[in-house]
């Protein structure tokens, strides 16, 4: 699946984008495996409550499942203006 990172999520992490082979079945498990992977993503995912996601463009909560899904984006509250 296509792992998208916005703002500072994207800035800790270095990249916009990535593919990523993965088993998790939850947005969690993705956010777990993420994180062993490097400091830099547990870094970017110290603070979840910090943190949204999308999946396939749908705002989602962390414990959603990932069967089916092709994109996931992380990315801070934004607010409007």
């Amino acid at each position: 699946m296509d792992v998208l990172y916005f703002a500072w999520v994207r800035e800790r992490i270095g990249l916009p984008k990535e593919k990523v082979e993965t088993q998790a079945a939850t947005v969690n498990e993705l956010v777990a495996e993420l994180t062993a992977r490097e400091d830099r993503y547990a870094a970017a995912f110290a603070d979840l409550s910090a943190l949204r996601v999308a999946l396939d463009q749908e705002l989602s909560d962390f414990d959603a499942p990932l069967a089916g899904v092709r994109e996931v984006a992380f990315f801070p509250p934004m607010t409007g203006g």
